[in-house]
Formats: structure tokens, C-alpha cells, sequence
């Protein structure tokens, strides 16, 4: 009957733990509603950009990336992000979306510009840059630099036997 007792025991104070431990690990997550309000931005590509992503002014957090989609008139990437009540972004403010390392993710890079109008609540931002493509980059520096350097190595061979000629 005492082991009984002792194991009940036990057990609810181990779901105790467990309730208590995902209750602080949602406090600390982005899940749930961020709050704020929500504007829209279009882009050529959204490579990288994940949803749930940060949305940064100045490298602070302000708000996240709630949702992308393929707008069907136009074929560009539609994302739709929440910005933290409070800050109020000029009209003519741009959205980049920009890697926070060579090798890390990427994140929505919010710069306010100096309009007297306010995105309301549902707004566009016009003024954006789109993904870059890493691997594009890549391809065209190796490729590039392969191509300058055969030249090159091409011109001193020139330049050697135009040398090795003026000797004789």
C-alpha cells in the first residue's frame, strides 16, 4: 500500500516537471501569435527565407516572417512578416532579405526611411532586394577566375617567347 503511494507520488510530481519544463520552453519560443501588425513585401526570390524567420532593424528582432506565397499575377515572392507594436516604419522603408553568415540562415533586414507617412497595419513595402544565391556567386567566381587565369597564363607565355625572340 506505501509503494503504492510513494509511486503516485513520484509520478505526479514528474508530470509536474514536465508541464513546468513546456510551459517555460514556449515563454522562451516565437510560437504563438508575435503580436504587432503585419506588412507584405514582394521579392524576385526568397531563397533560404524560412518561415518563422527573423525580422531585424538595425540587427535587433522586431518581428518574424508569418508567411510566404507565390503571388500568381506577377510570379514573385509574396512574405508576409509582423513588426513589433511600437515601431512605426516611414512608407518609404526597404526590406532586403540577407544571410546572418556564410554559413547561417536567413533573415528579413528591415531599413526605415525617412518619409513622413506610416505603413499602416496591412502595408507593402515597395524598396526590396532580393536572396542572393550563394551557390551563383560561387559558380561565377570559380568559373571567372578560371577563365582570368588562363588568360593571364596565356599573355605571359606570349610574353616569354617575345622575350626569348628579342634575345636570339
Amino acid at each position: 500500500m506505501f509503494r503504492n503511494y510513494v509511486e503516485t507520488l513520484l509520478g505526479a510530481a514528474v508530470l509536474a516537471v514536465a508541464l513546468g519544463f513546456l510551459a517555460w520552453a514556449y515563454g522562451r519560443s516565437d510560437a504563438g501569435d508575435p503580436g504587432g501588425y503585419t506588412l507584405r513585401a514582394k521579392f524576385d526570390r526568397v531563397d533560404g527565407l524560412e518561415t518563422g524567420g527573423d525580422v531585424r532593424i538595425s540587427g535587433i528582432k522586431v518581428g518574424r516572417v508569418l508567411a510566404q506565397e507565390l503571388d500568381p499575377a506577377t510570379f514573385r515572392a509574396q512574405v508576409t512578416f509582423s513588426i513589433r507594436n511600437g515601431i512605426e516604419l516611414p512608407a518609404d522603408s526597404s526590406a532586403a532579405i540577407v544571410s546572418s553568415g556564410l554559413l547561417g540562415g536567413k533573415y528579413l533586414s528591415v531599413a526605415p526611411g525617412g518619409d513622413d507617412r506610416i505603413l499602416a497595419d496591412g502595408g507593402e513595402i515597395n524598396l526590396t532586394q532580393s536572396s542572393v544565391n550563394l551557390e551563383d556567386l560561387i559558380g561565377r567566381y570559380i568559373f571567372g577566375g578560371q577563365s582570368g587565369q588562363s588568360g593571364q597564363s596565356g599573355q605571359s607565355g606570349q610574353g616569354s617567347e617575345a622575350g626569348t625572340g628579342s634575345t636570339q
